[in-house]
């Protein structure tokens, strides 16, 4: 009995808690099947994502400025890294790792947007690293080798400031962006081009679907997500022309831009001095970094978009344009220039640029001659507030362009510029200096050759842009200012400037084969007193007058527009008004006649040429 007992028992406690257990087999396999499927695969299956390819950059003849080049990186898998700091200190046995690859893999880590995302240790891994890499692999499972595609600039310095470069993606960029589109993707535009037309050149994430073991390892691809590569970008810049004013310019600080003036597609954007986007290219050292920002010459400030200079008299031609339709003066219209100008009740004398004066002059001849003191009284008769309206027609005192990011705005004074500026009122003699493109204002390089485009379409205000796709999206307006035969008459003295024997630019225009319109300028940086005369000999080098020079040609039928600015170079119809004509001559007797092809003659980095 006791036997039965016992065994019935047994029986009984087997029979519940095998119940049990099929119970829960079919809780588990049958009413939770879709569940732990689910997590099954989340286990097994992972999305990594997949960088895409970056648009290409061209200029109008199709070479390249901005391309990819393939590469293999070395990351890591930081859910799979038990100590980072450990990891890279082995992985440092093996290959190099530089201080600036440890800090980016620190930044990196803070910056992670998705989990499993791989973070970069270190870039374009030579033959050896990868093979000290593969004899060792099973030490580093965390670890992954990926190839990558590197922004290359093939032509370095010339385009530096133009084209721009990459670099990592900081924080407030970063809650900006687009978390899907960037989830592959840890560098973006920083300057340029690369910047200005990040949206279009970038493209979209991809996702591969894959296989990991136990340890999170991938085993296979199971479906690939190809990720939809960027744009290209058609740019008006001739490189041929870039280059060439680069070897024009040498080693002078300044900027020059190139327009066409047609169009207004920039033909060419020059800074110098420049430097080799090359070397933010996954991530620039320290030492280089240094090196840049500590040059008292400024190699990463772009000139011609953010550099402000006062324009001196390049700005004549269009204060007597504002004056004939203001009816402050006509043609017939004359002084007698002493040399100097004064206010009435006022002992201060306003000097011209020749001591004895220039004698009768007239505005045909002020433009030519770059009269001083004429353009001094026209300033008092317009005024400061006449003045100021008639130039903002022009573009002054504001951004310019279609598609041109990171310029600053310039300077076109007023008084309720100066009482909102300083809180100060107007003096008429700031009124007087503002007739020569002096005192108050600023203007970037851009913006004048913007202007003096106005005056080669004779008041056809053309936005300037980089894109050739913009070709028929750009801003076009007629200026009201003067009537038809006073754009030409204006347009004829400045080319009296280059032809005729007393112009500011006539040694420059010796031999010329063509007609060309210009203006000089030269704008004092350091102020003198009213005694003291200009000798560039004694003034320290950085407190020399800067040239500058803007015009056309040819003169009837326009095809490029300069503004040339050279720091501390002096004068400027001897300085830059000899650099716009050799500009002229490349691009009329050389390359618009279809004689010669652009000349790039430069070594380039060893890149494979994409489709």
């Amino acid at each position: 009995q006791v036997f039965n007992k016992r065994s019935s028992l047994i029986v009984v406690a087997i029979t519940i808690v095998t119940l049990a257990l099929v119970l829960r087999l079919v809780w588990l396999q049958v009413w939770s099947h879709d569940r732990f499927v689910t997590v099954s695969e989340k286990n097994r299956i992972q999305l990594i994502p997949v960088a895409p390819r970056r648009g290409l950059v061209r200029d109008r003849n199709g070479l390249i400025l901005a391309q990819n080049k393939p590469r293999m990186k070395l990351e890591l898998i930081p859910e799979e890294t038990l100590d980072v700091d450990q990891l890279l200190d082995s992985i440092g046995v093996r290959i190099s790792l530089s201080t600036n690859d440890r800090e980016r893999v620190k930044t990196s880590l803070q910056l992670r947007r998705r989990p499993r995302t791989p973070i970069p240790i270190k870039d374009d891994l030579d033959q050896k690293d990868l093979a000290r890499l593969a004899v060792d692999s099973f030490l580093f499972p965390e670890l992954r080798v990926n190839a990558t595609m590197e922004r290359v600039y093939p032509f370095g310095k010339f385009t530096g400031h133009l084209v721009g470069y990459l670099g990592g993606i900081n924080e407030k960029e970063l809650s900006k962006l687009d978390k899907i589109r960037y989830s592959a993707t840890n560098v973006i535009g920083k300057r340029g081009i690369e910047k200005g037309y990040e949206s279009l050149l970038h493209g979209y994430a991809g996702m591969d679907k894959v296989e990991t073991n136990a340890r999170g390892q991938i085993m296979r691809v199971i479906d690939p997500g190809n990720p939809s590569g960027g744009n290209d970008l058609k740019l008006h810049v001739d490189l041929g022309l870039q280059i060439k004013i680069h070897e024009i310019l040498g080693n002078r600080r300044g900027s020059i831009v190139a327009l066409d003036s047609k169009t207004g597609g920039i033909l060419a954007m020059v800074s110098i001095p420049s430097f080799d986007p090359n070397l933010f290219g996954g991530g620039i050292s320290s030492i280089n970094y240094k090196k840049l920002i500590s040059d008292p010459d400024l190699p990463l400030f772009n000139r011609a978009l953010v550099g402000r200079y006062p324009p001196g008299s390049t700005i004549k031609p269009m204060m007597a344009l504002v004056g004939l339709n203001e009816n402050a003066i006509d043609w017939n219209w004359y002084i007698n220039d002493p040399g100097f100008f004064k206010l009435p009740n006022f002992s201060r004398k306003f000097r011209d640029w020749k001591r004895g004066g220039h004698g009768r002059v007239d505005l045909n001849t002020a433009i030519i001659q770059s009269c001083d003191t004429f353009f001094y009284h026209l300033a008092v008769r317009l005024g400061i507030e006449r003045i100021s309206e008639g130039m903002a027609a022009f573009g002054f005192g504001k951004s310019v362009g279609l598609d041109v990011r990171e310029q600053v705005e310039g300077v076109l004074p007023s008084i309720a510029w100066k009482k909102n500026e300083f809180n100060e009122p107007w003096y008429p003699g700031e009124t007087v200096i503002s007739g020569i493109g002096q005192g108050y204002w600023l203007t970037t390089p851009l913006q004048l050759a913007v202007a003096t485009n106005t005056l080669a379409n004779r008041g056809a205000w053309i936005e300037p842009r980089f894109s050739f796709d913009l070709r028929n999206k750009f801003l076009s307006k007629k200026i009201d200012l003067a009537s038809e035969e006073d754009w030409e008459l204006v347009v004829q003295a400045m080319q009296g400037v280059f032809h005729n024997t007393k112009g500011t630019a006539h040694a420059a225009a010796r031999g010329i084969k063509y007609f060309a319109a210009g203006k000089t300028g030269t704008a004092q940086v350091a102020s003198l007193d009213q005694i003291s005369q200009y000798s560039e000999q004694e003034v320290p080098e950085r407190l020399r007058d800067h040239a500058l020079f803007v015009g056309f040609a040819p003169t009837d039928d326009p095809v490029i527009t300069l503004a040339v600015v050279i720091e501390n170079g002096g004068s400027g119809g001897a300085t830059a008004a000899p650099v716009a004509r050799k500009i002229f001559d490349y691009w009329i007797l050389e390359r618009q006649s279809g004689t010669s092809r652009p000349q790039i003659a430069y070594s380039m980095p060893n890149i494979p040429n994409e489709p």
